[in-house]
């Protein structure tokens, strides 16, 4: 089933959007700089992604004026495909990673995802976004016949309570946060 998707940015395409190196967009989040609200961003397996229309206009809110490359900007709606342009995360429709997927199919190891999306048995990604693969929730679970059929030891049954959180933007299991690295990690104990 075709869906028309947001325009999603991860912190590499965030960067090109600027032509700064990713490591600025991660400085900018840094709450010693704070140029850049983390809760602007949707947390989908422990990393940030940003709808692109906000990051679009990030660089006219900053303090210091940034000059978004309309190029890199074409480029990315181009790579993603039919799609709409959001502003705001909580415009968004539920998106998953593999974190959330463990979480929601209660699958015994990463391995058992890893497998079923490298035999080609797992539906093809909605995203790719700074190397990771996203999907949106519905591609995930209007796949279950299939990944039944073809499942040989996991039962590929969706936890009814963890697909209700994800819908209702309160699912707060595995990857539902960023693990804070740096000089920075003690800081937000």
């Amino acid at each position: 089933m075709s869906r028309r998707k947001p325009y999603l940015v991860g912190h590499q395409e965030f960067a090109a959007l600027y032509r700064v190196d990713s490591k600025m967009v991660a400085q900018w989040l840094a709450p010693s700089r704070s140029v850049l609200d983390p809760s602007t961003a949707l947390v989908v397996s422990g990393v940030r992604y940003w709808p692109l229309g906000f990051a679009a206009r990030f660089g006219t809110t900053a303090a210091r004026f940034r000059q978004v490359d309309l190029d890199v900007k074409a480029r990315i709606v181009e790579e993603q495909g039919a799609g709409w342009e959001p502003d705001l995360g909580d415009e968004l429709p539920p998106i998953v990673g593999q974190q959330e997927i463990i979480a929601m199919f209660h699958l015994p190891a990463q391995g058992n995802l890893a497998t079923t999306i490298a035999t080609g048995r797992f539906p093809q990604h909605d995203w790719v976004l700074s190397g990771s693969m996203l999907w949106l929730l519905e591609t995930v679970l209007d796949a279950v016949p299939e990944l039944r059929q073809s499942g040989r030891s996991v039962p590929w049954d969706a936890d009814g309570e963890v697909v209700a959180a994800l819908r209702g933007g309160t699912y707060d299991g595995p990857g539902s946060r960023v693990l804070t690295r740096g000089r920075h990690a003690t800081k937000g104990l």
